[in-house]
């Protein structure tokens, strides 16, 4: 019996998913893909093997052996290479696909609890928002639902932090690699440049906040953390370049 195409629709969202849940879940039994599976009448097995062999092309998996690695086809590598060459284009129609299949509960993050559903919301934002909350998850399960800095690990706490800030780079604005898991606290500093990470991916303080008068929330929140290695994804690994761009152009050290 031939096996059954799969369709772009199905590989964009098999894609979305292999982004949106840990890697360590990336099995038949996690019921995000036997649910997929059932939405795209396809064996929970068919569906795991699927974003197994995106992992064999992600550089981060390079090195392990990992199974599927021989199954993947054109198709798998055609989409993986469209991603990783315009990350917000992908991600938007990834995002529609699973919209238009899986349903839009999928696509919609705790902090954007409705997606526009009146003549009034413009496509442009619709799109702002799909994009974002494909960002997110991305970010947040590729760290695990942990704060890179001080491993907090409540998900109502964290936030996908850009490194080049969104405004700045819109080829960056969906790439995961742009993205650092953090915690509420370490994200505002992080944006506001009171905080970086250096190329060993150590955490840099800011001289200002050296200076600043201390408390325990700045002891600990800031002071002991200065020298500490940043918490290392499962995939998309902080882009070099962004974080150059961010000591460079966002970090205060004065």
């Amino acid at each position: 019996m031939p096996q059954k195409i799969w369709t772009r629709d199905e590989l964009l969202i098999a894609f979305n998913l292999y982004c949106r849940i840990p890697f360590g879940k990336l099995h038949h039994r996690n019921p995000e893909i036997i649910e997929l599976s059932q939405k795209l009448g396809r064996t929970p097995s068919a569906i795991a093997m699927k974003l197994v062999n995106f992992a064999s092309f992600d550089p981060t998996h390079k090195k392990r052996n990992i199974s599927g690695l021989s199954h993947a086809g054109k198709g798998d590598r055609l989409i993986w290479d469209e991603f990783n060459h315009d990350w917000e284009k992908l991600a938007f129609e990834s995002q529609q696909a699973v919209v238009r299949v899986v349903g839009i509960s999928k696509v919609v993050s705790f902090e954007e609890p409705d997606l526009p559903k009146g003549p009034t919301e413009s496509l442009r934002t619709v799109r702002v928002r799909l994009v974002q909350g494909f960002f997110r998850d991305s970010v947040l399960s590729s760290y695990k639902y942990t704060c890179s800095f001080c491993n907090l690990a409540m998900p109502e706490m964290l936030c996908a932090s850009h490194i080049i800030p969104w405004a700045k780079n819109i080829e960056k604005r969906a790439d995961p690699r742009n993205g650092i898991c953090l915690c509420s606290f370490h994200d505002r500093a992080f944006d506001r440049g009171l905080v970086t990470v250096d190329e060993n991916l150590q955490i840099v303080i800011s001289n200002c906040v050296h200076k600043a008068k201390t408390s325990p929330l700045h002891d600990v929140g800031f002071i002991k953390l200065h020298g500490k290695k940043m918490l290392i994804p499962e995939r998309f690994g902080p882009d070099v370049e962004a974080l150059d761009y961010h000591r460079n152009k966002i970090f205060h050290n004065i």
